[in-house]
């Protein structure tokens, strides 16, 4: 597990403190996890924006039953390379529309697997290596924009960098809205969740390969002021949290940036840790 660290994010004049966890028992920490989880179960996925590289992975989502459309922001795809099994029921499809260049995946009823992969070359001579989970049950769309082409420099692609700095630089993208390389971002279509006084949500996902970053709307529907700490709103496995305000009167709202490892949510934190 990767040690919990401190940084000091300041924006706007807003001062936001990713702190050390306390991994004590809680209560209303309970309840925001319980809450997370049935959030996450059945997710109906918005649209995606990815960033990607030359040669780089592209982890996206694809829908299970009806079309996913994956376009290239100032490019188009010229060829798409993908293994054939010869069994119908094992092979997806992918259709590539000449008019603007995108291209359309479809997998078949029975599809047994969860994942499809293949690989994208472009007009412009990139390469994108595409490995997209089957979620959803409507159709999906994919935009990647590649920063070579934007006129960006991927300073950060080029020294890699350790856990601490990537989760620091997370808590930062998610805090300003801004993308990061290796992580695709999700904005889920999730009703709010009760948990005692507090409506909890989850606006954005930022999914990595070893981390994911989830930014939660926190409101205080209650009379009394609530307090939140990182003991009542992170899991017992999370590696960062920062929470812009740490007390909400009635009717206030805040934000909170949770980091864990990607896919997993720990089930003890729903009974506390001591």
């Amino acid at each position: 597990m990767i040690t919990p660290y401190a940084i000091g994010l300041f924006a706007s004049g807003t001062a936001l403190a990713a702190r050390p966890l306390c991994l004590s028992s809680r209560t209303i920490g309970a309840g925001l996890l319980v809450a997370g989880a049935l959030l996450m179960a059945s997710p109906a996925f918005a649209d995606e924006t990815l960033l990607a590289t030359d040669n780089s992975e592209v982890a996206c989502t694809i829908s299970k039953s009806g079309l996913t459309r994956v376009s290239l922001k100032d490019d188009r795809f010229a060829s798409v390379s993908k293994l054939t099994t010869g069994n119908e029921t094992d092979d997806f499809t992918v259709v590539n529309e000449p008019t603007r260049g995108d291209i359309y995946i479809s997998v078949p009823e029975g599809f047994t697997k969860d994942e499809v992969s293949f690989f994208g070359t472009t007009a412009k001579g990139f390469v994108y290596k595409f490995a997209c989970r089957l979620e959803g049950e409507r159709a999906h769309q994919v935009f990647v924009e590649n920063r070579d082409i934007l006129g960006e420099e991927p300073a950060e692609l080029a020294r890699a960098m350790s856990p601490e700095e990537t989760s620091a630089s997370l808590i930062q993208a998610m805090y300003q809205g801004q993308g990061m390389d290796g992580f695709e971002i999700r904005q889920p279509s999730m009703s709010p969740v009760m948990v005692g006084p507090l409506k909890v949500q989850m606006i954005t996902e930022y999914r990595g390969l070893n981390l994911v970053g989830r930014v939660l709307r926190i409101e205080n529907t209650g009379k009394a002021t609530a307090v939140l700490n990182e003991q009542t709103i992170a899991p017992s496995n999370a590696v960062a949290v920062s929470v812009a305000k740490h007390e909400l009167a009635e009717r206030e709202v805040t934000t909170a940036y949770i980091i864990t490892p990607s896919g997993q949510i720990a089930a003890s934190s729903v009974g506390g840790r001591p």
